[in-house]
């Protein structure tokens, strides 16, 4: 019998999977929080290196499934993906590492700021570039950084890459979510590899997350249509927001 606590994890998998198919988010941003409000209410402690290290799975379901679906669609530039993968795994290590060595304190501080940051590009809208041009010198470095805090915050790539392929590479939207999709999957195998080597991935836990964002991402797609997204991305915003609010406190109120 799955117990109430387990229900509990496929149950936040779920909400970031239909959170991160309608509005197009890592489902880090959501598995990270909930995992550390969630589980202390059933006598588990996480701490939040290990939230990000459970996400990591959570990320590589959704970069497999989303990967094969958007490449039956035509719509993966695979060769970029090729090309810029590497810096983003190499990005990807890094910031595994990081998240090995830093203090729970420095990982939830920037955990905070970019629950503000995804919270106010919902609200605000990114500028997107639906024309081809030509990539920018910054591409290398900027997806290494995207690899970077994908390994240190246990997001996926809509967070970080997807901006950067569309307005830095000049990747059209679409094909630039369906070649972040495919390199996150392949990001997320090494960060995730770091952080079962450190000790800190429960696999029971992550299996429970995967579950849930395979499920959540097929009703999200579903859904996506249906549900008003401008009142969905101010609700999700305010959460955000509130969300960050309670990890600076709970890591900074008694400093």
């Amino acid at each position: 019998m799955i117990s109430g606590m387990m229900l509990a994890v496929i149950g936040v998998g779920l909400l970031a999977g239909v959170l991160g198919a309608i509005l197009g988010l890592g489902g880090g941003v959501v598995v990270v929080p909930a995992l550390e409000f969630v589980l202390p209410y059933f006598g588990r402690e996480i701490t939040i290196q290990q939230a990000v290290a459970v996400s990591q799975i959570g990320v590589l379901a959704v970069g497999l499934s989303g990967a094969a679906s958007y490449l039956q669609q035509g719509l993966v530039r695979a060769r970029t993906g090729y090309l810029l993968s590497p810096y983003t795994i190499l990005g990807g290590a890094v910031g595994s590492g990081l998240g090995l060595i830093l203090p729970a304190r420095a990982v939830a501080t920037v955990f905070s700021l970019l629950l503000l940051y995804s919270a106010y590009n919902l609200l605000r809208g990114l500028k997107r570039v639906e024309v081809e041009r030509t990539p920018s010198r910054l591409v290398p470095p900027a997806m290494t950084f995207a690899g970077v805090m994908s390994g240190l915050l246990g997001i996926g790539g809509g967070t970080v890459q997807v901006p950067l392929l569309n307005l830095l590479a000049g990747v059209p939207i679409r094909q630039a979510i369906a070649t972040s999709t495919f390199i996150m999957g392949l990001t997320a195998v090494g960060n995730a590899l770091v952080y079962q080597a450190g000790g800190l991935l429960d696999v029971r836990l992550a299996a429970g997350v995967a579950l849930g964002v395979l499920v959540g991402a097929r009703a999200g797609a579903s859904l996506q249509s249906r549900i008003p997204a401008a009142q969905l991305k101010l609700f999700f915003s305010l959460l955000l927001i509130f969300t960050a609010g309670q990890l600076l406190w709970k890591y900074w109120g008694n400093a």
